[in-house]
C-alpha cells in the first residue's frame, strides 16, 4: 500500500500595508470647508462682511466732518468683529460635539491633538482673512467718505497700530476657541463667552472703582482690560508683562486643561 506525502507549504508573508498620515494640510482644508457647509456657519461668516459693510456707511452718514479718519472706521467695523470672530472660533470646535460628529472624526483621525490643531490652524487663517477684509472695508468708506464729506483723507492708523488690533481680535478668537474645547456645546460656549466679554469687564471694572488695592493690579488679573490696552494705544513694557501674566490665568491654563479633557474623554 502506497502512502501519498502531502507537503504543506509555508504561507507567503506578504509586507504590512503602511498608511501614510493624513497630511495637515488636508485636515485644515477640510476644517474650513465645515466652517462653510452649514446655514449658520456660512451666514456667520458672512456677516463679518456684512456688518464691516453696514459699520462703515453708518460713520459716513453719520460721524461729523471732523471726524472722519481711517481710525474711526478701523474702530467701527473693529466692534463687531470682536463679537463675531469669537463666534467662529467657539462653532469651529463645538460643531463636533453638538452635531454628533465627533466619532466619526476621531475614527478617521484617532489622533485628535492633530484635528483640533487643524482647527485652530483653519479659525485663525478664517479670522485673518476677515479682519483683512475688514480692514479693506474700513478704508474703502474712509476714502469714499472723505470725498463726499470734501475733506482730505486722513490715514490716522499707523501699521503697528493696525497689528494691535489683529492681534487683540486674533487673542478674542482664541478666548472663544479656549470656551469651545473647555464646554464643548455651542449654547454654554456662546453663554460663557458673553459673561466674559460682558459681565464679567462690567464687574472687575466696578470693583476696581471701589478698591485702590484692585484698581492697581487689575492689569495682571483682568485679560479683558489688558486686550483692551491693545485697541486704545502701544502698550508700555509693563502692559505687555500685564498681558502675558492675565493671558496665562484667563487663556493659556484652561486651554491646556481643554486640551487635556478632550483627549480623554469619550467621545459618543
Amino acid at each position: 500500500m502506497s502512502t501519498a506525502t502531502i507537503e504543506r507549504t509555508a504561507p507567503v508573508s506578504r509586507p504590512a500595508r503602511v498608511h501614510e498620515p493624513i497630511p495637515m494640510t488636508r485636515l485644515v482644508g477640510v476644517e474650513v470647508s465645515k466652517m462653510f457647509n452649514t446655514r449658520s456657519g456660512f451666514w456667520l461668516l458672512a456677516s463679518s462682511g456684512i456688518a464691516a459693510a453696514v459699520a462703515t456707511i453708518a460713520t459716513v452718514l453719520f460721524a461729523p466732518k471732523d471726524q472722519l479718519g481711517y481710525g474711526n472706521f478701523a474702530g467701527a467695523v473693529g466692534f463687531p468683529m470682536s463679537v463675531i470672530l469669537p463666534m467662529i472660533a467657539i462653532l469651529a470646535v463645538t460643531s463636533e460635539w453638538s452635531q454628533r460628529t465627533g466619532l466619526t472624526t476621531f475614527t478617521l483621525v484617532p489622533h485628535r491633538g492633530r484635528v483640533i490643531g487643524s482647527k485652530l490652524v483653519a479659525t485663525l487663517g478664517v479670522g485673518a482673512v476677515s479682519i483683512a477684509l475688514a480692514f479693506a472695508v474700513g478704508a474703502l468708506g474712509n476714502v469714499i467718505g472723505s470725498s463726499i464729506a470734501g475733506v482730505p483723507v486722513r490715514w490716522d492708523v499707523s501699521l503697528g497700530s493696525a497689528a494691535l488690533i489683529f492681534l487683540a481680535d486674533a487673542l478674542g478668537m482664541l478666548m472663544g476657541f479656549t470656551l469651545g474645547i473647555l464646554i464643548r456645546s455651542s449654547a454654554g460656549a456662546i453663554v460663557g463667552y458673553f459673561v466674559y466679554a460682558l459681565v464679567l469687564p462690567a464687574a472687575l471694572g466696578t470693583l476696581a472703582s471701589f478698591q485702590d488695592w484692585f484698581a492697581s493690579r487689575q492689569g495682571w488679573i483682568d485679560f479683558n482690560f489688558s486686550v483692551g490696552n491693545l485697541y486704545d494705544h502701544i502698550p508700555s513694557s509693563k502692559e505687555w508683562a500685564q498681558l502675558g501674566a492675565s493671558g496665562m490665568l484667563w487663556l493659556v491654563i484652561p486651554l491646556a486643561v481643554g486640551l487635556w479633557m478632550v483627549r480623554r474623554s469619550e467621545v459618543k
